[in-house]
């Protein structure tokens, strides 16, 4: 049986952490989105500033609208 340690240290593991890891950070700069909105910042100097893609932050604008 494959032990957990083991497991941890294979390649498709550690993709999958990393991914997981930055679909967080993603999630994370997304949730600032509204209140920069509400700041006055534009889209474009919202995925500039957080360095995520215009479209997402077009995405969750809407959602908010």
């Amino acid at each position: 049986m494959l032990k957990l340690s083991t497991l941890k240290q294979t390649k498709v593991y550690q993709e999958a952490l990393e991914e997981g890891r930055i679909e967080g950070l993603i999630e994370g700069k997304l949730t600032t989105v509204p209140l920069l909105i509400k700041a006055g910042f534009s889209v474009e100097e919202i995925a500039k500033q957080l360095e995520i893609d215009v479209e997402a932050v077009k995405k969750v604008a809407q959602e908010q609208s």
